[in-house]
C-alpha cells in the first residue's frame, strides 16, 4: 500500500477504536456555517464592488450556484467514502496517481494559508484603524497577527476550538446587524436602488463577461470552508444521511445572506467607496443611519477575521502534519510539543509561508488566489465524483444528478482561467507555493529511496 493511499483515508487498522461521533445534524450545520462566514464577506465585498460596480450581488449570486454545485459533488462522495481526508482521499481513489493526490492535498493547504493571509490584511487595515487611528504599519500588524495566531494554535487544539465557537456567534451577529441595517434604510426610503445595476465596465460583450467573470472569481473566496466539513466524517453521527443536509443548508444560509449584505452594501454605499475601503462593511454601517457604534461593528469584524485565520492556520498546519506522518512530506514536520503535544514544525512551517504572503500581497490578490487553489481542486473533485461513478459501494447514499458535476467541473475551470480576468500575481503565488511544495516532496522522495524506505 502506498503512502498516498494511506494519507487518503485507507481505514485504521482494526486496534484503533477511531475518532468519537460527536457530532450531530444540528452542530455540523453550524460548523459549516461557520466555517463559510469570515474575511471573505467582511473584507473583499469591496474588491469585488470594485471590479464590477453597483450590481454587487450578481456575483454573489453566481459564487452561489457555482458552491452548490461542487457542494453536491462533496455530499455524494463524503457520503460513499464517509472518512476523513476530503479532497485527497477522492483524488486518490478515482485517479490512483500519488502525486496528483499531493499535488490537491497541498492545494487544500496553500489555499487555508493564503485565506488565513488575507484575514490578518483584513485584520490591519480599517477595521483596526477605527480603533487605533492610522498610526500602526499594516504590514507589521498582520505578520504580528499571524505569529500570535500561531501561538494559540501551538498551544492546544482545545483552546483553539473553544476560541472558534466564541468567533463564530460574534461574526453572524455582526452580519445579522448589517441586515437590519438594510431594513432599516428600505423601510425609510434610504439609499439608492439604481445603483444595483450599474456595471463598472462600460463595454459589452467580451468586456462584460470577463468583468463579471473577475468579480465572480474573487467573491467565491466568501463561499470557501464548506469543503473543509467533509474532513469531520469519522466525527459525524450516521454521516450517510447527515452531511446532505448539513452542507446544503449551511451553503444555502450562508448564500442568502452573502446576497442580502451585497444588495445592502450596494444600495447604501457607492461602489467606488467600497473598493477603497479594506473595511467595507463599516462602510455600510457609517451610511446606515441608525447610529450603530462603528468602533464596536469594527471590534465584532476584527473578531470574525480572526476566527477565519485561526481556523485556516489550524487546517493547514494539521494536514502539513498528516502528510508527513504518512511520508509524503520530509518526516521531520510531523514533530510534536512534548508537553503540549501539538505540531510544532507544521506549524512553524505554515506560519512562515503565512508571513511571506502576508509581506507580499493585499486582501484583493491573496483572497483571489485561495478561490483560484480551490477552484482547481473543485474541478478535479466534480471530475472524481463522474469517475468515480465505476466504484459502487455497498450502501445508499446521497447521488447528485450527472449534470451537477459536469457543470460545477465547468465552471470551475472557467472561473479558474484567465477568462476571470485575474491579476498574473495571483498565478505567480500560486505558482510559487506549489513549487515549495513539489520541492519538498521530490527532497523527501530522495531520502526515503536512500534510506531504502521508498
Amino acid at each position: 500500500m502506498s503512502t498516498a493511499e494511506t494519507a487518503a483515508g485507507t481505514p485504521a487498522p482494526a486496534e484503533d477504536p477511531g475518532l468519537k461521533r460527536v457530532l450531530g445534524p444540528r452542530l455540523l450545520i453550524l460548523f459549516v456555517i461557520g466555517d463559510i462566514l469570515g474575511t471573505g464577506i467582511y473584507a473583499t465585498t469591496g474588491k469585488v464592488a470594485g471590479k464590477v460596480g453597483g450590481a454587487l450581488w450578481l456575483p454573489f449570486v453566481i459564487g452561489f450556484v457555482v458552491a452548490i454545485l461542487t457542494a453536491a459533488s462533496y455530499v455524494e462522495l463524503v457520503g460513499k467514502y464517509p472518512k476523513a481526508a476530503g479532497a485527497a482521499l477522492y483524488t486518490q481513489k478515482a485517479f490512483k496517481v500519488p502525486f496528483l493526490t499531493f499535488i490537491v492535498a497541498f492545494m487544500v493547504m496553500c489555499s487555508g494559508l493564503s485565506s488565513a493571509s488575507a484575514a490578518a490584511r483584513a485584520f490591519s487595515g480599517d477595521y483596526l484603524a477605527e480603533l487605533t487611528g492610522d498610526a500602526l504599519p499594516p504590514t507589521l500588524v498582520a505578520i504580528c497577527f499571524i505569529v500570535l495566531l500561531a501561538a494559540l494554535n501551538l498551544r492546544g487544539v482545545s483552546e483553539s476550538v473553544k476560541t472558534n465557537v466564541v468567533l463564530t456567534l460574534v461574526e453572524l451577529l455582526g452580519l445579522l446587524i448589517i441586515l437590519a441595517i438594510g431594513a432599516y434604510a428600505v423601510l425609510t426610503g434610504d439609499g439608492e436602488p439604481s445603483r444595483l445595476g450599474e456595471f463598472e465596465s462600460s463595454g459589452t460583450g467580451y468586456a462584460l463577461i470577463t468583468g463579471i467573470l473577475g468579480a465572480t472569481a474573487l467573491g467565491f473566496f466568501a463561499f470557501v470552508g464548506f469543503e473543509d466539513s467533509v474532513n469531520m466524517a469519522e466525527e459525524t453521527k450516521d454521516p450517510v444521511r447527515t452531511f446532505p443536509r448539513a452542507i446544503f443548508v449551511g451553503v444555502a444560509v450562508t448564500g442568502t445572506i452573502y446576497v442580502l449584505v451585497a444588495l445592502i452594501s450596494s444600495l447604501l454605499v457607492d461602489h467606488r467607496v467600497l473598493e477603497g475601503s479594506s473595511g467595507p462593511l463599516l462602510e455600510v454601517v457609517k451610511a446606515g443611519g441608525v447610529g450603530f457604534p462603528h468602533e464596536l461593528f469594527a471590534l465584532i469584524a476584527l473578531f470574525a477575521v480572526t476566527n477565519s485565520a485561526l481556523i485556516n492556520i489550524m487546517m493547514a498546519s494539521r494536514l502539513c502534519y498528516g502528510m508527513a506522518n504518512e511520508r509524503i512530506l520530509p518526516r521531520a514536520m510531523s514533530r510534536v510539543l512534548p508537553r503540549r503535544r501539538t505540531p510544532v514544525v507544521g506549524i512553524a512551517f505554515v506560519t512562515l509561508l503565512a508571513i511571506g504572503l502576508v509581506s507580499t500581497g493585499e486582501i484583493e490578490g491573496l483572497g483571489d488566489t485561495t478561490a483560484f487553489l480551490l477552484l482547481c481542486v473543485f474541478a478535479v473533485v466534480n471530475i472524481a465524483v463522474l469517475v468515480l461513478r465505476r466504484d459502487p459501494v455497498d450502501h445508499r447514499h446521497f447521488r447528485a444528478p450527472t449534470v451537477l458535476p459536469v457543470l460545477g467541473a465547468l465552471t470551475a475551470l472557467i472561473l479558474a482561467s484567465p477568462l476571470a480576468d485575474r491579476p498574473a500575481d495571483v498565478y505567480i503565488r500560486a505558482g510559487v507555493l506549489l513549487a515549495i511544495g513539489v520541492a519538498l516532496w521530490a527532497v523527501n522522495k530522495v531520502v526515503l529511496r536512500v534510506r531504502g524506505e521508498d
